[in-house]
């Protein structure tokens, strides 16, 4: 099934959305010492943003491992993002991944606090991409 343009559009609007609520509540979650949780959302706010970068370019994917294989695929391995934004993102979801199930993992303030930048530098960049590419 293929989103018509406007409703492909909203989605995109949608997922972007959804980023930066995700990461304003990484943001709140630091101020509230809640790291690990943090972690998370900091995460989902780099996945909802790729979401909707391959949203944007008819790019499907069914899971966050195609997310991330389709984002590298199409953006990082042909050299429209920086190569280093593949292993954010995947340093974030292995970030992710250990605060959510190994119960010997600890999310520490500085863990979380080197984090934010890089994900407010990706999603911006990401939301530039969509913004031009309209």
């Amino acid at each position: 099934m293929s989103l018509k343009d406007d409703d492909r559009m909203l989605l995109v609007k949608m997922q972007m959305e959804k980023s930066r609520s995700d990461m304003h509540t990484a943001e709140v979650l630091v101020g509230e010492n809640m790291y690990a949780v943090a972690a998370g959302r900091l995460y989902y706010a780099v996945f909802h943003a790729v979401c909707a970068l391959l949203i944007h370019d008819n790019i499907r994917i069914k899971s966050h491992k195609g997310a991330y294989t389709m984002f590298c695929l199409n953006y990082v391995n042909t050299g429209r993002l920086p190569r280093m934004y593949g292993k954010w993102y995947k340093d974030l979801e292995n970030m992710r991944e250990e605060s959510d199930y190994n119960c010997f993992y600890d999310v520490s303030l500085e863990d979380v606090q080197s984090w934010i930048s890089p994900a407010k530098e990706m999603i911006d960049t990401i939301e530039e991409m969509i913004k031009e590419e309209k």
